[in-house]
Parts: C-alpha cells; sequence; structure tokens
C-alpha cells in the first residue's frame, strides 16, 4: 500500500495527504480526520526514515509516568501508544519515580526530544502557575486533575475520575449491605494526592451516617505498594478495633490486604468484606474476586491523547474531562 492509495481512497492529492502525516496546520480538521482513517484502513505504514530526510519536524509527544511499580497507570500505557501512534506521531515514554517532581523531569524531556506535547500519567495534584512555567508546550493530566493547586483551569487539561465521590460511593456501599465499623487503608493522607481525594471520601461516606472517622480504624501507610498495604492491615488488627470491612484506595492495596487479612486467620468476606477502587484486570483473578469501583481506563488513555492531538494541532482548547467509575461486583463483600 502507498501513499498514492491513500490518496486515492480518501479523494485527496498525494501532497495532503503528506501535510497531514507531516503535521502541517494548512489542512482542515475534516480532512485530516478523513486522510487519517484512510491511513488506518489502508494499513499504509508511512516510510519514517524517507520522511526525516525532507523533515526535521518534531513528532514526539512525551508520556511522563510517575509511579513505575502503579500497575493501573501501567495498564493505560498500551492505549496511549496506540493512539499517539494512530495519529501519526511519536511516542517518548519516561517514567519516574513517586519521588520525583514530575514537571521538572518534563522540562527536560521536552527540550531533549522536542517535544510537542505531554501527557503526565499520574502525578501531583498541586500545580501553580509559576511551577508549569518551565514547560512551554502543552499538556494534560491524565488520571488526576489538579485539585489541591492554584494552575488556573484554562491552563492545562485533565482526565480524571472524582476520586473523593467514587470513595464515597464505594464506602456507602459497604453501609447498604449492613457495614457499620469499616475500617480505611490510606497511603500519606497529609499529601496533596489521589489519596487525600479518596480519604476525604472516605469521611464523608460517615458524616453522611452520623459519624466520624475511628483513629482505631484508620491504618495511614508510608506509600501505595503492596507490602505497605499488607503492613498496614497487619497493625489495624494489632489494635484490637472490631470492624467488618475494609475499604482500600485501590486495587493493588486491597489484594495485599486480602493476603494480610487471611494470614492473620481473617476469611474474606466471612470475617471482613474489602472494597477498593481501579478495576485492575488482576483483581478478577484475587481469591475472593475484588469488589471494585473500575476506573474507565482505556477511554482515559484514548481521551487524553485527543485532546492533546487537538491542542498540538490547534484544533482544540484546553478542558476537563470527569468520567465516572463502574461497580464491579466481585466476591469480597457481603451483606450482614
Amino acid at each position: 500500500m502507498t501513499i498514492k492509495d491513500v490518496a486515492a481512497r480518501c479523494g485527496v492529492s498525494v501532497s495532503t495527504v503528506s501535510r497531514v502525516l507531516n503535521r502541517h496546520p494548512d489542512v482542515s480538521a475534516s480532512v485530516r480526520a478523513r486522510v487519517l482513517a484512510a491511513v488506518e484502513e489502508c494499513n499504509y505504514v508511512p516510510n519514517n526514515s524517507a520522511r526525516s530526510l525532507v523533515s526535521s519536524r518534531s513528532t514526539a509527544i512525551g508520556v511522563v509516568v510517575r509511579g513505575v511499580g502503579n500497575p493501573f497507570l501501567a495498564s493505560i500505557i498500551p492505549v496511549l501508544e496506540k493512539e499517539i501512534d494512530r495519529r501519526g506521531y511519536t511516542m517518548v515514554l519516561h517514567q519516574i519515580t513517586s519521588r520525583d517532581n514530575e514537571l521538572q523531569k518534563a522540562a527536560i524531556l521536552q527540550r531533549e526530544k522536542k517535544l510537542l506535547g505531554i501527557i503526565f500519567l499520574g502525578g501531583n495534584s498541586d500545580y501553580t502557575e509559576q511551577d508549569v512555567r518551565q514547560i512551554s508546550v502543552p499538556f494534560v493530566c491524565c488520571t488526576y486533575t489538579n485539585s489541591f493547586g492554584t494552575l488556573p483551569p484554562e491552563r492545562y487539561s485533565s482526565v480524571s475520575i472524582q476520586d473523593g465521590e467514587e470513595a464515597q460511593r464505594a464506602v456507602e456501599l459497604l453501609w447498604e449491605r449492613g457495614h457499620r465499623a469499616i475500617a480505611a487503608l490510606i497511603p500519606d493522607a497529609d499529601n496533596p494526592s489521589i489519596g487525600q481525594l479518596r480519604w476525604k471520601g472516605y469521611q464523608r461516606a460517615l458524616s453522611r451516617r452520623g459519624l466520624e472517622a475511628d483513629p482505631q480504624l484508620v491504618s495511614f501507610t508510608e506509600g501505595y505498594g503492596m507490602d505497605d498495604a499488607y503492613q498496614g492491615v497487619c497493625r489495624l488488627l494489632d489494635r484490637g478495633g472490631p470492624f467488618t470491612a475494609l475499604f482500600c484506595i485501590s486495587d493493588s492495596m486491597a489484594m495485599a490486604a486480602i493476603k494480610a487479612l487471611s494470614d492473620r486467620g481473617r476469611q474474606v468476606p466471612r470475617d471482613c468484606s474489602v472494597i477498593a477502587i481501579d478495576g485492575l484486570e488482576q483483581s478478577l483473578y484475587a481469591i475472593p474476586t475484588l469488589t471494585t469501583m473500575v476506573q474507565p481506563a482505556e477511554e482515559m488513555g484514548r481521551e487524553s491523547v485527543a485532546m492533546l492531538a487537538e491542542l498540538i494541532e490547534g484544533t482544540g482548547e484546553h478542558r476537563h474531562l470527569v468520567m465516572k467509575a463502574a461497580l464491579r461486583e466481585g466476591e469480597s463483600v457481603r451483606a450482614i
């Protein structure tokens, strides 16, 4: 399949197809969409070596992943890669630790790789105008938004769920199933992050029933890792405070929590129900299957790339998309 075949299929000239593939701005959005659709239908693979000889224009989009061990973020990377490639761009993946500053790392990457735009996959939620001055290309926050910062919404884009509301829904489901002593596994609640948003959702769910979070039933962990979760549950059990259900802020932490409960002689859900947020594929194979609020990972990835492409190509403005999680009934929650 050649570039001439693509041009014939969508009824445009070869030069128009070439301009679309090389990201020239002088092509209408409708023609661009038609050409890209024809490229995909024809399985046309551009000769990147030849293109690089005639064009020095970058096609790179950076994806900065904060929290290399987070399996939920890892599940979105293939979606981003597929969508970035489908639109004719090249993905530059850069993974950083949870201790790194993603904005500083991205600024260095932007200069080194001549990035056209950046997708932050996981990150801090407290950006300011000064923080983002070091980045001069459009960026999208995928899986989170600037909940605690002062950065104006017209300066960036985001795709996320409402973490606090989804946590509240999860805890309310436990309440509806008859649970009153509901424990929680929360990492670093003082850090402005998704963990804090979900912690607030847990508190709201109890407050709506006239209760306050019982310190004996809340275990604050040092991080989001599975060992952090395992040790956190052990501390809960060592305190001796009775609880019939446990809310975990992530699937991976919940799976470690189920292991800790089992090791300490408490069967899930007979002795303790467990619910979480994320919807990892792995949690389908937990014993018992985890009940969780499923984030629309694939859709979040697709929308993030679409937003960024519009910004790069000048066809869109910054916007903020909030998606809904869906309850996936497993076998880790029972009514009492």
